[in-house]
């Protein structure tokens, strides 16, 4: 079977401590020849200028294309606009666009008044633009907002058509998942390119209260399996299988491409991508 291509996501560092856990993780991963990179932003747009810094340093310095995330929150349009033109001066011409969650302790997405009221009208004006790839999110399980599968491939329908190229889906931990609303947006008649996003475990605790803030459903033997495995002390081994398993089924369905959200942790997602033949490129002048 062929390596996949695969894109890591990294957030932004917040203390000095993780910037250079960061920097070790594109460190460990850049090597590997992601198509690209993707750095996020924090809830409610809190980390909107870490993001924009470690962009650009990633651009500059790590030799790989970046895209950068971009919200609807707590901004004006003309504000999210120019943050849209400084990447593009920078070089920067891949983003990620999103509407994104509402601000810590606000129960609900409120636009600014002045700003974007959904991602698609943040997709139509940047698409408007004409510098930009834009990826889009997507829900492989529905959106806690949303009314069903249907909904999600509905709306994931209105921004490519608004001008999104491709979508990144939210986590999941079953294939099955996937290929019901890879199918269910092909008869929709979605043919841009839908991306797996993939989760390694790297604390279960924390992923599964992640889960459940955002819809994924955690199937009883996953559950199960953690349980038992942390008992053990092989969650790190259960994590690398079951993330490698998952990953294999999905390209025997015909997948080529992987999105992983590192959690700014290289080691887990190293190895999962080792099993799947995604290496560091031997440079043969090296060798001859």
């Amino acid at each position: 079977m062929t390596p996949p291509r695969v894109s890591f996501e990294f957030f932004p560092p917040k203390s000095l401590e993780a910037s250079f856990r960061l920097w070790e993780t594109l460190g460990v991963l850049a090597p590997l020849a992601p198509e690209f990179v993707s750095v996020t932003y924090g809830a409610g747009g809190t980390t909107r200028a870490l993001t924009h810094d470690a962009v650009k340093t990633i651009h500059k310095h790590y030799g790989v294309p970046v895209a950068a995330h971009l919200t609807c929150v707590d901004a004006t349009r003309a504000e999210t606009l120019e943050i849209a033109e400084s990447y593009a001066q920078a070089g920067v011409t891949q983003i990620v666009a999103l509407r994104g969650d509402p601000p810590q302790g606000q129960g609900t997405f409120t636009p600014h008044p002045d700003g974007f009221a959904s991602s698609i009208e943040l997709i139509e004006a940047l698409a408007d633009t004409g510098k930009f790839t834009l990826r889009v999110g997507a829900y492989p399980d529905p959106h806690p907002e949303a009314e069903g599968l249907q909904a999600c491939v509905d709306y994931l329908k209105r921004k490519i058509d608004a001008g999104a190229h491709e979508a990144i889906t939210q986590f999941f931990f079953e294939a099955d998942a996937y290929f019901r609303f890879r199918d269910a947006c092909a008869d929709a008649g979605i043919t841009a390119r839908i991306i797996p996003g993939i989760l390694p475990v790297n604390n279960w605790t924390r992923v599964r209260r992640f889960a459940e803030a955002t819809g994924a459903v955690i199937p009883a033997w996953v559950d199960e399996a953690y349980d038992k495995a942390i008992r053990d002390g092989r969650e790190t081994l259960l994590s690398t299988s079951l993330c490698a398993e998952l990953c294999s089924t999905l390209m025997e369905g015909g997948v080529e491409d992987l999105h992983f959200y590192t959690l700014n942790t290289p080691d887990l997602t190293r190895d999962v991508c080792a099993a799947l033949g995604v290496t560091q490129p031997v440079d043969l002048s090296e060798v001859a």
